[in-house]
């Protein structure tokens, strides 16, 4: 497993996009999000960053997310630019 060792950002808080922000943490996956989309699709955007820290093998991590509708393909590019940023080698999924 994978551990980041500084704090990553990506993303803005304009419409249809996410502000995602890795920071490293000791407690494991911490996901804190806030959505204006929450009812609908909170449970799907935090089941999207679960599953890419799955596949980076990611852990030790506190993730913020701060969405304002961004749809699954944004969430995944502004999670893995994150990661990016703090450090993390980025691995190659296939779909």
């Amino acid at each position: 497993m994978a551990k980041i060792e500084k704090t990553g950002q990506a993303g803005t808080l304009e419409s249809s996009d996410i502000m995602i922000t890795v920071v490293p943490d000791k407690s494991g996956i911490q996901i804190e999000l806030e959505s204006i989309v929450m009812p609908q699709y909170g449970d799907a955007i935090r089941a999207t960053i679960e599953k890419i820290m799955k596949e980076q093998q990611i852990e030790g991590i506190r993730i913020k997310a701060i969405d304002k509708g961004a749809l699954d393909c944004t969430i995944r590019a502004r999670v893995l630019t994150a990661l990016d940023r703090a450090g993390a080698e980025i691995r190659e999924v296939l779909a």
